[in-house]
């Protein structure tokens, strides 16, 4: 068997799925983060989870937080640890503009995906807002809402 091409991914992407249930997700941008080699080699096994994970700012530089990279099986002793903070790579100006909707009443930065762009790892982060229960609720009728659609219309093209 020959080898997969290069330009195959392993994995497309490492999501975090609580975010659009938790937050109204506002602006996004892209942002390179800085990694150790065994953390590199876990991200492209996939093994990584964003579900707790945030941005907050220290020293006026981003930091990812509760960001779960599994260790490296391979790994000797100098393995990195699982939750260990993380800077995030922005211009001043992105740093400057999230620091600002930050201050604002209930706005968090949350990581929303992990992927590869061009052999890099980047987090796509965004500036949200924390929904409350009502909004849960509803955003959670329209997914059903949608399901059935979905489900009627594939029954009815089935006959």
């Amino acid at each position: 068997m020959s080898a997969a091409p290069k330009d195959s991914p392993r994995f497309t992407e490492i999501r975090n799925s609580k975010a659009f249930h938790l937050y109204h997700v506002g602006e996004r941008l892209e942002a390179g983060i800085m990694l150790k080699g065994t953390e590199m080699k876990s991200l492209r096994q996939g093994q990584a989870q964003l579900a707790d994970a945030f941005v907050r700012f220290e020293d006026g530089a981003p930091v990812l937080h509760h960001a779960h990279i599994a260790e490296y099986a391979l790994g000797n002793i100098h393995n990195h640890p699982p939750r260990r903070p993380r800077k995030l790579l922005l211009h001043t100006r992105e740093i400057t503009k999230l620091q600002a909707a930050v201050e604002r009443q209930g706005m968090t930065v949350i990581p929303l995906r992990i992927y590869f762009k061009e052999g890099l790892a980047k987090v796509e982060i965004a500036v949200c807002k924390g929904k409350n229960v009502a909004d849960k609720r509803e955003s959670l009728r329209r997914k059903t809402e949608l399901r059935e659609a979905e489900r009627t219309l594939q029954a009815y093209k089935r006959k």
